[in-house]
This record gives C-alpha cells, structure tokens and sequence, in this order.
C-alpha cells in the first residue's frame, strides 16, 4: 500500500468490532497516511480515545462544542482535512442518522458538512443489518454516493451466524490503498441505459413497464466510481442522478435510441439496463381517445427499434445486455444473446417479489463469451448497489 500523503479521517461509533480499529490505525500510518480519529461516545464504551491517539498521532476529536476544537482546527475546518472519511464500524443507528443528515454529534457533522468522500463500514447483529429500516438505509445513502464496505458473514459477538460482521482491518485498508490508487476504468468511456420507456397512445395514456431504474443507476454510481466517464441515458425514473455521471433523460424508445447513438460513437462499453417497450402505438391520438360502445378497443402497434442490436451492429464497444424473464431464464437470456449478437447478458427472474422490479435487491446469471466459449457467473442475491460493483468489475475485467 501506498498511502503517502493522503488525510484519512477515521469515525468510530458504538460497536464491539470498535477494538478492530486500532489495527486499522497502524496499517494506515504504516502506509504513509496522515490519520485523524472521531469518536462517538458509543465508542469510547468499547475503546479508549487515549489508545487512537498513541496510534494517530493525533489527538482524537469527540465533542462538537468543544472550544479547544472551534478555536483550532472545528468541525468544519475538520470535514475540510480529510481526503476521505471511512466509519468504522458503522453502526445500524449511525447509518439511519447519515441517512437523515443529522448533526447531533462530531461525527455526524462533520458527514453533513464535508464535500469529500465517505465510506461506511458496517458492523452490527445479523437481525439488525436484515432489517428493511437498515436495507433501506444502506441503499439511500449509496445512491448518495456513500461507499459501502462489507459487511461480511460469519460468526457474531452475540453468538448469531450470518450477515453484518464488520469486514477485516486489512480488508478495510486495502479498499482504501484501493480508493486512491485503484481506478480501473480511468480513461474508459461508459453509456449506461436505465428505467423504463414511455409510448404514447393519447395525450393521456401510454405503453410503459414497471422498471425502476434502480440497477441501471446503480451500475452507473459503480462505474463512475471506478474512474469512467459515464452518460447515463434514463427513461422517466424517480431517482437522483448519480455523482459523478451525466444525465440525460428521455421517454420514448425512439428518443432513447437517438441519444445513445451520438454518445456511443466514442465509447468503450455500452450497458442496455433499461426496460425499453418492445412495441409502441402505430398512431399515437392528439386527442383523448371516446369509448366507442362495448365492443372494446382495437389499439395496432409496431415494433420499436431494438437499441441494443442496433449498437453491436453499428458501435465498435462492448455490449451488454439484461434479460428480465419469468421463465426458462437462462435459456431465454441465451437465445437473446445469440440473436443481438451481443458479448454478454445478465438474466434474471423478475417473477420473483425478492428482486424483481422495484426491488433494492437483484440476483443475476451473467453469461459471457471468453475466448469463444460461454462462461456463467452468478452474482447476488444482494443490494444493487453492491451487485453493480461486482457487475462492473466483471465486465472491465472479460471485455
């Protein structure tokens, strides 16, 4: 590792994986950092402040109003220092408070008022980290950005087995040697589709899907921070857009189809996550169309350009497709490989509730050519935000 001159702001909070991180301490300064440590009081139950100021090197920060503090560096000239700010362990109420942004304590401060990078380090109970509060929470803050190291599965403190241990000091470091020197896709220029289309049958009704755009975004967040430049051309979601990544909103297939053209023609990989309609109204009505009787209604429609095709034919990248299918998914996902020519498809089961449309959690079977043969990888089930890193570096590292 290298971490010569970065700033590292280290936060600890109330947990027993707390004792873990003085061994993370070490390793960062062995490493060249410059490290800073914020305490909750939560922490110091379980690791004296005295114990991470031998090892920082510096004095450790635990109190918001504390005047030494504001007439020195302050929380705010101290949200300012770091180069990233890593809690560890994060615990399930630190998590749910970042998510609201408040500022009751140091630490929770000082992620509201930095403009810097922040990674959370999860640490808690099994139960505690299934719970749809924390799964919600966790998914909030990485679509703002947050990074979420971990947590790893095993043997608990409270004798539980399963999800939520706080992943290893050296693993943490290594994420962080990662941070600032690992930027794979650095150079490398992603187009990322995402959501749903919308056709038009009258001014007031239309052909659409159930697609959230969850994944799509997801994978556009993990790309972006993996150092691509990353065009993001979304159908109508309700979602923020991703930092780091341009945004251009469209409705139709049609409209789709002509941004993605202009903004392949340099690039190096092309992700199709949205869920385009597959047929639109052949005439769309400017007017609301009447009931005409009982007999009910007779709507023609034609086939929308396949956007997906039309760049592997067209675009020297690297194309990726999706496959949503409730049934037959793997030999269905193939098929569609085969017939888009196209170098590798995620297929996976929205019949399924767990990680369907609209889900924070997706499962999937990616398929991909190597060396001309089909290789499969099973990624998930878990967050799509986590699932899109594994995704991302999956293709940058087959293409």
């Amino acid at each position: 590792m290298n971490l010569s001159h970065k700033k590292i702001l280290l936060g600890l909070t109330g947990g027993i994986a707390a004792y873990k991180v003085a061994d993370l301490c070490r390793q960062l300064i062995k490493a060249g950092a410059e490290v800073r440590v914020v305490m909750t009081n939560g922490a110091k139950a379980f690791i004296t402040p005295l114990t991470m100021q031998a090892l920082s090197g510096n004095p450790v920060h635990d109190d918001l109003l504390d005047p030494n503090a504001e007439a020195a560096m302050g929380h705010i000239e101290l949200a300012k220092w770091a180069d990233l700010i890593v809690v560890a362990p994060a615990s399930a109420d630190f998590i749910a408070r970042a998510t609201a942004g408040m500022a009751d304590d140091l630490l929770a401060t000082l992620c509201v008022a930095t403009s810097k990078p922040i990674a959370l380090v999860p640490a808690m109970n099994q139960q505690m980290w299934a719970n749809k509060a924390t799964q919600a929470n966790i998914q909030t803050v990485a679509k703002r950005g947050f990074h979420i190291w971990g947590p790893a599965s095993g043997e608990q403190a409270c004798g539980d087995v399963g999800l939520g241990r706080m992943i290893e000091p050296v693993e943490i470091a290594e994420k962080i040697d990662e941070f600032f020197n690992h930027k794979p896709l650095k150079n490398q220029h992603w187009v990322i589709t995402a959501g749903p289309t919308v056709e038009k049958i009258d001014p007031v009704r239309f052909l659409t899907n159930r697609s959230s755009g969850k994944m799509g975004y997801s994978i556009a967040q993990a790309a972006a921070n993996l150092g691509a430049k990353v065009t993001l051309v979304s159908g109508p979601v309700n979602l923020d857009t991703p930092n780091g990544v341009k945004r251009i909103m469209v409705r139709s297939a049609s409209e789709m189809l002509k941004v993605v053209e202009s903004a392949t023609e340099k690039a190096d990989v092309f992700v199709a996550c949205a869920a385009v309609s597959d047929y639109r109204a052949k005439e769309a009505s400017e007017q609301k169309m009447k009931k005409q009787g009982d007999d009910g209604l007779v709507l023609e429609l034609e086939q929308n350009p396949d956007i997906l095709k039309w760049v592997a034919s067209h675009r020297n990248c690297y194309a990726v497709g999706f496959a949503a299918e409730t049934q037959n998914v793997s030999d269905y996902a193939q098929a569609k490989m085969k017939r888009k020519a196209i170098q590798m498809i995620c297929a996976n089961d929205v019949s399924r509730s767990d990680i369907g449309f609209a889900s924070d959690q997706n499962e999937l079977k990616v398929f991909y050519q190597n060396n001309g043969e089909l290789e499969m990888v099973s990624l998930g089930p878990e967050l799509k935000s986590l699932l899109a890193f594994e995704l991302v570096e999956l293709i940058n590292k087959v293409k």
